[in-house]
């Protein structure tokens, strides 16, 4: 028996899971050449819900380049993420829960195994542009970009902070960008995304792309229309700021295109939580505030779109659950990279949901949101379409209670008891 193999059944046997529903996924990758394996890009906007894309229903905003995407792609509507930004990077990035490797707010633990690792071991040339927010500014805990498993790197707030927008400071591998006074930090990434896919064309590559769109101040973007006072701010732009990253994201298809490696290349987008709360957006006949940093759904349901053009089916619309851990052994799978040894993997993949295979989807969605920064409390919950259950016993029927305003207390019927009861088995293995 393979170490990974021992872990996962000693995982399971452990914790009790098996019976409920599958966590650690048997990863069995079919071998391939380099010539064979598809380039990946994995798009990740900052503080932008589910209502945030008029392929969504979204009232508010238009983003014709994302919602091309989904018509020639797979838009999944149940993705779910953590509630605020480095506990959603850090899951993503090592497919697993908070519990297990969230240190503090601003870090990644510099023994945490990363998609980046596993991709550059399977044969990609591997680049992370955009915001890092993971090396600990001065506390020297972190990570930085070229440890994490990136070949490359241009990124906002590595070991400092500066602006993300107008007159960026940006790192660009290990070194400090200069003249970079009155431009705007979303181009100068989007031209380095361009420029590695140049460079790597013959592939295999791997682009993870954390934006600094939509995420505040809310400021102008080269599109928006000038206002009397040049440094006017606030939520009125945060429409522009979503268009730009919609052109963004098409810009960086239409260069798949140009190169000539369309249908050789997957390209996912989603968020990292929900939009500010500050925000107000219109969606199918009601207003959404932005839950950015609460547990709630206005927290955690975000934007997923991944599409494999000749791969995916097109328009398919997924309703099957995904959670932010499970990004990690999909990945893998796409690269025919195995699971490393002694790594506990959290996440399930949906490789055959992109590709518009049966699947079995998983049954739920765990949360451990312990931040450790700003006024946001820790809780703990499990989930699945309908029923939320958190650790202090609050059960919430999301169909008809979204807000989370009342929770259920008539523990007299049969069928709630029996889902508190599941809820819970899930809870308690959690530890």
């Amino acid at each position: 028996m393979s170490i990974s193999a021992y872990n996962r059944r000693r995982f399971l046997t452990e914790t009790g899971l098996g019976a409920l529903s599958l966590i650690l996924p048997s990863f069995s990758f079919p071998k391939q050449t380099r010539k064979q394996k598809p380039n990946i890009i994995l798009i990740m906007a900052d503080d932008l819900g589910y209502e945030g894309l008029s392929c969504n229903g979204s009232l508010s905003y238009r983003t014709p380049h994302l919602d091309k995407l989904a018509r020639t792609g797979v838009r999944f509507t149940h993705c779910y993420s953590q509630p605020l930004c480095t506990p959603s990077r850090v899951q993503i990035m090592t497919g697993q829960y908070n519990f297990r490797n969230y240190t503090e707010f601003g870090a990644l633990h510099p023994k945490e195994t990363t998609f980046g690792h596993i991709l550059q071991k399977a044969g990609y040339s591997t680049c992370v542009v955009g915001k890092w927010q993971l090396a600990a500014r001065n506390k020297g805990i972190g990570t930085s970009p070229d440890k994490a498993g990136f070949d490359e790197h241009c990124l906002w707030q590595v070991d400092k902070l500066g602006s993300r927008y107008r007159s960026p400071l940006i790192q660009e591998n290990g070194s400090m960008k200069e003249d970079l006074k009155g431009q705007y930090g979303p181009d100068v990434f989007l031209d380095y995304v361009q420029g590695f896919m140049e460079r790597k064309k013959k592939g295999p590559f791997f682009i993870y792309y954390p934006m600094a769109l939509t995420h505040s101040p809310f400021v102008r973007t080269p599109d928006s229309i000038t206002p009397k006072n040049k440094n006017e701010k606030g939520p009125r732009y945060f429409a522009d700021m979503v268009a730009y990253m919609d052109q963004i994201v098409g810009k960086i298809v239409e260069k798949a295109d140009e190169l000539g490696i369309r249908e050789n290349t997957v390209i996912m987008f989603t968020s990292d939580n929900g939009t500010h709360v500050a925000i107000r957006s219109e969606m199918k006949g009601r207003v959404v505030r932005g839950g950015k940093g609460t547990p709630t759904d206005a927290g955690t349901h975000v934007p997923f779109i991944a599409n494999w053009l000749g791969s995916s089916p097109a328009g398919k619309i997924c309703d099957d659950l995904i959670d932010f851990t499970d990004f990690f052994p999909t990945l893998a799978q796409i690269a025919g990279a195995g699971n490393p040894e002694n790594l506990t993997i959290d996440g399930k993949p949906f490789l055959p949901q992109l590709k518009g295979k049966k699947a079995t989807p998983r049954e739920w969605i765990f949360c451990h949101y312990d931040p450790r920064w700003s006024t946001w409390k820790p809780c703990r919950f499990v989930r699945d379409k309908r029923w939320k259950l958190y650790d202090d016993s609050r059960l919430f029927d999301l169909q008809a209670d979204l807000l989370e305003k009342s929770p259920i207390h008539d523990d007299k019927d049969k069928e709630i008891l029996e889902i508190r009861r599941r809820l819970q088995q899930i809870l308690d293995k959690m530890k």
